[in-house]
């Protein structure tokens, strides 16, 4: 059970892992799988950082083309003012009929629970109009019964 993992998959020498060289203490889980489209010399880690400087690059890149897109809207408020309050004003108008729609939404849901909770009040008015008490409502029940006919 702690037979050592070299030679354990195709492709590795039998034997203790060995650190890839410049990278001492590195396992060689960290070295390039056989058949991988790395260089012989690589390992995860190389690739996670090549990855990592990638992403750096890409957002790098990113915040360029947010400021230069920052700096045309900047000569744009300076060269045409009105161009902006137009903008601002078609936004703030798609805002209001976004939240007029938003308010008639729960108006409407509103409405509807009104009318359920007046439909309850009125079922629970009808019963106010009997007497409390069971034997009282035996009696009003009772009384419109008809009275049995008497035998001739």
């Amino acid at each position: 059970m702690a037979a050592p993992l070299g030679g354990m998959f195709s492709g590795q020498p039998p034997g203790p892992p060995q650190a890839p060289p410049g990278l001492p203490g590195q396992a060689s889980l960290l070295q390039a799988a056989p058949g991988a489209p790395r260089p012989s010399n690589s390992t995860l880690v190389d690739e996670l950082e090549s990855s990592f400087e990638c992403i750096q690059k890409f957002l790098d890149i990113a915040r360029q083309t947010e400021c230069f897109f920052l700096q045309k809207r900047l000569q744009l408020s300076v060269q045409k003012p009105e161009q902006v309050i137009k903008e601002d004003v078609s936004e703030l108008r798609n805002e209001l009929q976004r939240k007029d729609a938003l308010v008639q939404k729960h108006l409407t849901k509103l409405r509807h629970w009104q009318q359920v909770l007046e439909e309850i009040n009125v079922q629970h008015k009808k019963p106010a109009d009997i007497p409390q008490g069971s034997l009282a409502y035996l009696e009003q029940a009772s009384a419109n019964i008809p009275a049995p006919l008497k035998p001739t």
